[in-house]
């Protein structure tokens, strides 16, 4: 086993800052990709004059400078640093990749360490005060980035099949929604392939059997009671009564919601509104028309509406309904800093009424594909963790690896 060093970032590779230089947004002569905050993402938005600029290398570790995501690493590939980013070129006793890793893990330590009234920054003296810990062998140091770069690529592959399944349920959504599904579970024929079977309505050509009706009239539509008090008010707080707020259901992002971090009392309950399993919860203030489907009885505070679907009527058919219709509930607050609708923009709300049948097929169908894409999620959520956790003990020396 090779030993292990410390030493100060400036003592192991070389800084320089960008600077500012002509940029456009397409490429030309003379220019290469502008690496900047979202080039470091993997991103390149434009290309910068080679001739006045910073060239940076395959084989530099790029780190944002100026902003509120100042400390980000990220991998160099050719082209024009940008002023918001330094280059760190490494010398003799490391290797670039185990650098971008050792900077990678350190994201938070120099997040915390941020100067600037304005315009957070990078401290000037960081090179000087933080530290990085290597292996004296550069076999060692090479084996550790390759184990970080297998998990980088898997999350990557992962985010790519994320993405795939997102354009999948976006485009399935139009369909589902324009077409409906038969009784036999397939979408209708397109309204080119068969105009007989579709009918014009206020929410553009729908298929013939389909009604529009206002969300009031096939939902009882409900506003929470509760106003927010301090979490320590135990006149309220600290009971059997579970309790939701608008970030609760923004987080759960359009599916079942059966968690909660807060509780009401019997006084809590008395100045509240309890909805029922299966009520499909709006946001109506700060990010309008965010929605969730309860999976267990729950309270709601005055900034959260429920809306209850009647007998013959499916929560998941109506909760995609009211989602589908977000932009235009966002159009009808108010373009003030407080931005919120109410009952009287949700209840005369138009939307599409199947029958039951074919609502049920739909929502079906939707949670079938919108499943894949909670797993996929699932899955990179465990591989940043597992990586984060190989991070700390590979690059602290905690762990030790073969090489």
């Amino acid at each position: 086993m090779s030993e292990w060093l410390a030493q100060p970032l400036g003592s192991l590779a070389a800084f320089q800052k960008g600077r500012k230089v002509e940029t456009s947004g397409h490429p030309r002569e003379g220019f290469a990709p502008y690496l900047g905050a979202s080039a470091i993402s993997g991103v390149v938005e434009e290309y910068g004059d080679m001739r006045a600029g910073v060239i940076a290398a395959p084989g530099e570790v790029l780190m944002l400078w100026d902003g509120e995501r100042s400390g980000l690493v990220g991998k160099a590939q050719a082209g024009v640093i940008s002023s918001t980013v330094a280059r760190l070129s490494p010398k003799t006793d490391v290797e670039c990749e185990y650098l971008y890793y050792a900077l990678d893990f350190k994201f938070e330590w120099i997040q915390g360490r941020r100067t600037g009234t304005g315009v957070p920054h990078v401290p000037k003296d960081l090179a000087r005060i933080l530290s990085i810990s290597y292996p004296k062998s550069k076999s060692e140091q090479r084996r550790i980035a390759e184990i970080l770069s297998t998990l980088d690529d898997a999350i990557a592959q992962t985010e790519a099949l994320i993405a795939k399944h997102q354009q999948i349920k976006a485009g399935l959504m139009h369909d589902l929604f324009t077409r409906g599904v038969t009784s036999d579970g397939h979408l209708r024929p397109t309204r080119e392939q068969a105009p007989d079977l579709y009918k014009e309505s206020p929410l553009g050509w729908i298929p013939k059997e389909w009604e529009i009706s206002q969300l009031g009239e096939v939902a009882e539509v409900n506003r929470g009671k509760f106003t927010i008090r301090p979490r320590n008010d135990l006149r309220f707080y600290g009971g059997q009564y579970p309790f939701i707020q608008t970030g609760d259901v923004s987080l759960a992002n359009g599916r079942v919601l059966s968690t909660f971090s807060q509780t009401l009392n019997q006084s809590g309950l008395a100045v509240s509104r309890l909805f029922d399993e299966g009520t499909i919860m709006v946001t109506i203030a700060a990010n309008i028309a965010d929605t969730c489907v309860l999976g267990l009885p729950m309270c709601a505070p005055d900034s959260l509406v429920g809306v209850l679907p009647n007998k013959g009527q499916v929560s998941r058919f109506l909760q995609l309904c009211i989602s589908r219709r977000k932009s235009w509930l966002e159009a009808r607050a108010p373009q003030t800093a407080q931005k919120n609708i109410n009952l009287e923009d949700l209840r005369p709300l138009l939307i599409p009424t199947p029958c039951q049948h074919e609502q049920e097929a739909i929502a079906a169908i939707y949670e079938c594909v919108d499943f894949s894409l909670a797993e996929s999620e699932q899955m990179v959520g465990k591989l940043r963790q597992q990586k984060y956790g190989l991070m700390h003990d590979l690059l602290t020396g905690r762990m030790r690896v073969n090489v």
